[in-house]
């Protein structure tokens, strides 16, 4: 047992669990009014537009309903969320100006590290703020713009900003996209120009350690014709027993035979309702590419959407969901192609362990502009026990006879003779159902850098840690 347990300890489950006690500086009551609306507004030195876009939104929100399919929402009431949490700084473009217990946090996460390492730019959000924000003078140097939203909203992209702001996840969409518009705060704006090839990732992290509060940071990115950028989300928070909200929003544009990868590891605890909206238009001949990994919360529900435009645009989705005890994660996609040739290639994963609920839905729309279009969905499911649950919801809308779609899941348990093969290696049961579960999840690991598929092949690991029995 001794040789378990020193495996087990190389690994710190705790390093997302850090808590900064009472450092804000500011925060709203909890619950949602118009006062508080405008209150936001405010602190932000929002332009008019915004401010009149907040309260237009909020008006929406009161008059949608919440979703009646999926996940129960019964446990998150929305009179006790806290919309806006200043911390107790300003945000810098210099490490050593961030106050130390935020800087510890982010150490702690590895973030500056990553940045020094492997990053063109970094930008820190810890609540409702963005604290830190930095590019790399090369890049820079590119004319690619990577700032944080409020000074985008201000500065000299501002029109940029009111042209292509929430024009693709519109308030009308559901509930908590009109939530989102009337409390946004903080994401990230990011402007590749014609032609540029960021060669190393950008990354926002967003570090929600507020307990009941909401995190609904925006981000904006624009790739414009023939540019590429890989684009890393990274968001984690602390256990609590109250319950936090993370809605922000995601708007992507994929300009003409232009490539944008998104990848996301989400690792919030298990207190968490996770209801981001993601969303990106692609041009023709462009590409978009998904890698996510979802390791958290108590509800998930995510199910970016891609708007295959122009002719010959690409989608690619890679993901993977783990879902442990007290965890319902329903996540999935959702592609339109609306022109010619169009092809997308979906490939999800899912693990159920300790009566943990996965489900995964896919929608594939072919409207009829999109004639010699391929699009092939791909779901695999693996339940650790006999307690979880895997379900797998595909639809199919296709408008023209002129098309090539496919669908495949599959939905199965651990093999008890693979464990046994590995244990008669010298394995114990627990190794051997975590290389298992790491193996299943490979096609997810190569497609990050390495620092994040050791990251996330670490998360999996920690999860099957007492899963036996």
């Amino acid at each position: 047992m001794a040789e378990e347990k020193t495996y087990v300890e190389d690994i710190d489950r705790n390093i997302y669990d850090i808590k900064d006690e009472g450092q804000d500086s500011f925060s709203l009551d909890g619950g949602l009014t118009l006062d508080i609306v405008k209150q936001i507004s405010e602190e932000k030195h929002d332009p008019e537009w915004m401010r009149e876009f907040r309260i237009a939104a909020y008006e929406k929100y009161c008059s949608i309903k919440l979703p009646d399919w999926g996940p129960s929402l019964g446990g998150l009431n929305m009179n006790e969320i806290i919309s806006y949490v200043r911390p107790n700084t300003k945000m810098s473009a210099k490490w050593s100006e961030v106050p130390d217990y935020i800087k510890n946090t982010f150490e702690r996460l590895g973030i500056p590290k990553a940045e020094r390492e492997s990053l063109a730019g970094v930008g820190a959000q810890y609540d409702s703020e963005l604290v830190y924000h930095n590019v790399k003078k090369e890049v820079a140097e590119q004319g690619v713009i990577y700032t944080d939203m409020e000074s985008a909203l201000t500065g000299e992209y501002a029109d940029m900003v009111k042209e292509h702001f929430m024009k693709l996840v519109p308030v009308t969409d559901h509930k908590f996209a009109a939530l989102h518009g009337a409390v946004w705060s903080g994401g990230s704006f990011v402007y590749v120009p014609k032609g540029v090839q960021v060669s190393i990732p950008l990354q926002s992290y967003f570090r929600l350690n507020a307990p009941g509060a909401g995190q609904f940071e925006h981000t904006l990115i624009i790739v414009d014709e023939g540019a590429s950028l890989h684009f890393i989300e990274g968001c984690s928070a602390p256990k609590y027993n109250v319950a936090n909200l993370h809605a922000g929003c995601v708007e992507l544009f994929v300009g003409k035979n232009a490539k944008l990868r998104y990848s996301t590891i989400e690792k919030k605890k298990k207190n968490m309702y996770n209801l981001n909206t993601k969303k990106v238009k692609v041009e023709e001949g462009g590409t978009i590419e998904w890698v996510t990994g979802s390791f958290g919360s108590h509800v998930s529900c995510l199910y970016p959407m891609s708007i295959l435009n122009g002719r010959g645009a690409h989608m690619e989705y890679t993901g993977i969901t783990f879902a442990g005890e007290g965890q319902n994660l329903d996540t999935g996609l959702k592609v339109v192609h609306n022109a010619p040739e169009t092809t997308s290639l979906t490939n999800a994963k899912s693990i159920s362990k300790s009566g943990g609920i996965s489900t995964f839905r896919s929608e594939v729309i072919i409207t009829g502009k999109a004639k010699k279009s391929k699009a092939s969905v791909s779901c695999e499911s693996l339940m650790i026990d006999n307690i979880s649950r895997s379900d797998t919801i595909p639809a199919m809308d296709i408008r023209t006879d002129d098309a090539d779609v496919g669908h495949e899941a599959t939905i199965g348990r651990i093999s008890d003779e693979a464990v046994f093969y590995l244990m008669s290696r010298g394995l114990s049961e627990e190794e051997a159902k975590a290389m298992i579960v790491s193996g299943f999840a490979e096609n997810v690991s190569k497609e990050l850098p390495l620092e994040y598929a050791m990251e996330m092949n670490n998360l999996i690991r920690l999860e099957m840690v007492g899963s036996i029995g």
